[in-house]
This record gives C-alpha cells, structure tokens and sequence, in this order.
C-alpha cells in the first residue's frame, strides 16, 4: 500500500481512505493535472448563410435536463452551451473583404461539450474538447468544427457517463472497492483523462497536436479534417503526468515544464522537430511550498527560460477528492512567497531565482532581454495576465457562474502584470502594471502576439478584455505597451474568443497582419471576425449557420 500515499505534498501524509471523502453521487476531477507515470522518488510508478456541404451524417447531441435554477438571461447564451453537433463543414458567406495574402487555416480548440446524458458538468474547462477550423484562401471562408474524439469522450458517449478524470469531475462509483480501485488508476495515470480541450500546436515538423495538462491528453489530429488521429506517444523515459499546457512551440523546438509532485520543482525539456523525444536542459528546485505551483504556461526569452513559481500549487488532498474544492486541484500558500526562476537554454544553469510580489496567471504573454550599452543583458521583462493575486478566477468559471449572469459587474479585475527579473545578484524582482487597466476594462486573459517577435523586445498584444459590468471578459483588445494605450472591440452581448494574429507575409512592421477570433452571440448565432492589425477596425465578418460555444486557444497552420 505504500504506493497509495502522498507524502508532503500538502504538508502532511494522505491517506487515499482519509482523503477521498467517498460518495457514490459525486463526480470529479481533472482536465490538467498528473499523467503517464507519477515519480515516486528516484522510482517511476508506472503505468443566414450557405451551407455549402455538411461532412458525414451529424449526430445530434442529446439535450440535458432543464437546469433547476431560475432562468435568467445568460442561462442558454451560445457560449456556454454544448455544441449542436459533432461534426459540421461548409462554406461561409463573407460580409467584407478577406485580404488574398490570407492563406491557411486557424484552427482553435476548447471545450465543447458540457453534458453526457442528463448530467451537466460543473466547470468550463471539463468540456470535451470541440475543434474548429476557419480555412481561408483566395478570399474565401470554408468553416467547420469537429469533437476530438480522446478515448475520454469515446468512452462517455459508449457508457453514457463520465469514465476518466475530468477538471472538477470524476466517474461515478458503484461502490467503495470501485472507488478504491480508481484511486490506483489516479497514481498510473490509466484513470487520468485524454481530453486534449485546451490549446493546439502546429510542430516544426507539420505535425498538428491538441493539448491540455495530461501529458497522456496530447493528440495528433488531421488539420484538414480536423480527425482525430491518435495519441502523441513521447518516446522518453522522463515519466512525469502532467506538463504546461502551453509549451513553447516554434519551427525549431519544442519546449515545456514537467513538474515533480513528490521532490518539488521542474524539468525543462526540448523536444527537437521530427522526433517524439523530449530531452532535459536542466531542472529547477522550488523555492518555497510543499509542491510546485501550477504553471498552465511559461515565457521564454531568446536565451533564456523563465519558470514561475505561484503560490497557487498543486495539492495531493484536492487531487484525491471525490468533490472539488474552490481551488480545484490546488491550494494557496501565500506563505510559501512568489518566485521566478530564469534557466540558460544552453547550459541548463540557473542564472538567478528572485522572490517577486504574489501572483495569480494563467497565461504569460512574452519576455525579453534588457541589455546595457555594452550589450551585457541586465534583467529580464516578463509579461503575463495576472489576477491581482486573486484564485477566485477558478471558481467564477463554474458553469453555473456563466450562465447565471445577473447583470452585477462580478469579473475580478485583472491587469497586464509586468515583472522586471535582474540578473545583478539581487534576490527579489518587480511586478508592476504594464498599462493603466482601465485602459482594457479590469479584464485581461487570452493574449497572442506577433510570433517573430517571441522572446525578443516587442510592442503588441492581442487579448481579451472587459466591458463592464460583466461576469467574463467580453471585449477584444489591442495593446500598445509603448503608448500604453488599447484599442477595444466590443459587440453587446457577445463572447469573443482569444484573438489570434496572423502576420502578412512579408511584413515589416510588427502589427502588419490580422486578428482571428470566433464569436458567440447573445441570441444564440456566430460569426468569425477580422480585425486589421494595426487600426483594429473590422474587415470582415462571416456567419455561423448556428452559434459555436466558447473556445479556448488557437493556432495557425499556412498554406503550402
């Protein structure tokens, strides 16, 4: 029974049979959590519009029960509603003019599917994942979307019930000793979920993979047909469950965070183009805590890798039970401190860890290096979304939360967060708003920026802002860090996704390009929108013969 116990990683030992606080009416968690194989010390426990063509016959999604709570005005907006099908393509009507250099497809990954049966789930990010395509070429618009089909989702729709690990959800057992036998899976990763639902990458070498936390969730998929074409099998033997969700991925490397849940810290890997085998440049030791702090992503210089340390962290007790807690997976230790840690990509060395004020992110959005005249870099510029140290985030992304909105301003404020990092010898770093916040609303997540300029000095960023009052951020904006002022759109009752940029080629200003979203609209339609990259305004507009729910992160494949 060792095997079964957690040690330390809450500061205390845990017990399966004290922690699980069993119920054969609750469901689980997990969407991002532990995965392959958890290191046990030095040992690896294993284990209106024209629909042009509509693609194989739809399967229509079973609607749930009615919800129970009092209806209100958000309760069936678009964005928090189960997709209407699983599978659907056609051509789009284009409202505008897509430029002609615009040649390639933006694909974009969330989750989609809220309910199996008459059960709904409890959060955003237990969906199974629905993946979306926009093709563009020669000024025209062909749309479609497409569940991914992990063996989580297969299963749910097989069984009709959850069988693997979500976010917030779990299986439901017929009995204790079923419960206990689960609770084994947990520490292989076998009951851990696949549910790729949070980002999709484009490899150096063509590959197209989706992602989430579990590093058995990394699924190649097929970016014309959006099929599903198997599990990323890594060929390493770095063990490990869980990994960012949010690797660093250009035409040259791969490059992610694995945490260590018993001995806490980090491994910084490289995965090269054409193979399946990650390579570790070094590893980082927790400054402080019981385990590792989440790290959903990470920034990168052109030198270096930046780990943050939050006091937001992964907890044993929280993954073990049965019904979540307000944090999740997680628990916050404001006593353990804030660190940033900075890693030569070369050498593997950490060149400096500093203690930086708390802080709450779930996404960085670049850094880069400050030089002296000499050319000698100085210090590190980190910038990401950051909640103002604040973990209610994770639960007003309930469901319930979402589609209960009230009209009450109740979206915790964020900020663009800036951290300054010195590589003087100094033990403690800087955090300071990039821009004043009212400039985007108090709201900031969902950033994308120009990607020839990553890790290097730059200007602009896209992202998701606010609109108040609001209980999600509602707006899309541009950011000028030099002006340190925004550019907002805005469509009443609507909800963008990320805004993602695509350069034209060729370009030689760093917002010559456009921006991509998808939008749910309040009255149950969708529409992609273009927004030119530099003045903001929209180009063109393209609707959805039915409105998509709200996705996550995207990216962009060109045309050959």
């Amino acid at each position: 029974m060792d095997s079964l116990w957690f040690s330390d990683i809450c500061g205390h030992h845990v017990s399966p049979f004290t922690m699980l606080d069993f119920d054969q009416s609750c469901h689980r968690k997990h969407g991002f959590s532990l995965e392959n194989k958890l290191i046990f010390g030095r040992k690896l426990y294993k284990q209106a519009l024209t629909i042009a063509r509509v693609v194989s016959p739809s399967q229509l999604a079973i609607a749930p029960s009615p919800d129970k709570e009092p209806v209100d005005q958000d309760q069936n907006h678009v964005a928090w509603t189960s997709v209407k099908q699983e599978r659907w393509e056609g051509e789009l009507v284009v409202q505008g003019e897509i430029p002609l250099w615009l040649k390639g497809t933006y694909l974009r990954n969330g989750p989609g599917l809220w309910h199996i049966e008459d059960y709904n789930f409890r959060h955003l990010f237990d969906g199974y994942a629905t993946l979306v395509k926009l093709h563009f070429e020669d000024g025209r618009l062909i749309a479609g979307h497409r569940q991914i089909e992990s063996e989580a989702y297969k299963a749910a729709k097989k069984n009709k019930k959850i069988c693997f690990r979500e976010f917030s959800e779990v299986p439901k057992h017929e009995n204790f000793m079923a419960y206990v036998g689960d609770l084994a899976k947990l520490f292989s990763g076998s009951s851990l979920t696949d549910n790729a639902n949070t980002g999709v990458v484009k490899l150096g070498d063509g590959r197209v993979v989706c992602l989430t936390e579990t590093q058995k969730g990394s699924l190649v998929i097929d970016p014309n047909s959006l099929e599903t074409l198997g599990r990323f099998e890594y060929s390493d033997s770095l063990g490990g469950l869980i990994h960012s969700a949010h690797p660093i991925v250009t035409d040259a490397e791969f490059l992610t965070l694995l945490p260590d849940l018993l001995k806490p810290g980090y491994l910084v890997v490289r995965m090269e183009p054409g193979t399946n085998e990650r390579k570790v440049i070094g590893r980082v030791n927790c400054s402080g805590g019981p385990a590792p702090g989440w790290v959903h992503s990470f920034p990168v210089t052109q030198h270096y890798v930046v780990v943050p340390e939050m006091p937001l962290r992964y907890c044993a007790q929280n993954l073990l039970r049965a019904e979540p807690t307000p944090l999740y997976k997680f628990e916050w230790h404001p006593q353990s401190k804030a660190f940033l840690h900075v890693m030569c990509k070369a050498s593997g060395k950490v060149v400096t860890s500093v203690e930086v004020p708390l802080f709450v992110t779930f996404h960085f959005i670049n850094a880069y290096e400050e030089e002296d005249e000499d050319g000698r870099v100085t210090s590190i510029i980190a910038d990401c979304c950051e909640h103002h140290a604040d973990t209610s985030i994770l639960d007003q992304l309930r469901l319930k939360n979402l589609r209960f909105f009230k009209g009450e301003d109740v979206l915790p404020d964020a900020r663009v967060g800036r951290f300054k990092i010195p590589l003087d010898g100094s033990r403690n770093g800087k955090l300071e708003a990039a821009l004043e916040a009212d400039e985007h609303g108090r709201g900031m997540d969902m950033c994308s920026i120009n990607p020839a300029y990553l890790g290097k000095k730059y200007r602009y960023a896209y992202a998701c802002g606010a609109q108040r009052p609001c209980h999600f951020p509602n707006t899309l904006t541009k950011l000028d860090f030099v002006e340190k002022k925004a550019k907002n759109w805005y469509d009443e009752g609507a909800v963008p996704s990320e805004p993602f940029f695509v350069a034209r080629p060729g370009a030689t200003e760093e917002d010559d390009g456009v921006v991509i979203s998808l939008i749910s609209e309040k009255n149950g339609g969708g529409y992609a929108l273009l927004l030119d990259g530099s003045t903001f305004k929209e180009i063109a507009r393209a609707k959805l013969p039915y409105g998509l729910p709200y996705g996550l992160h995207g990216c962009w494949v060109p045309k050959k």
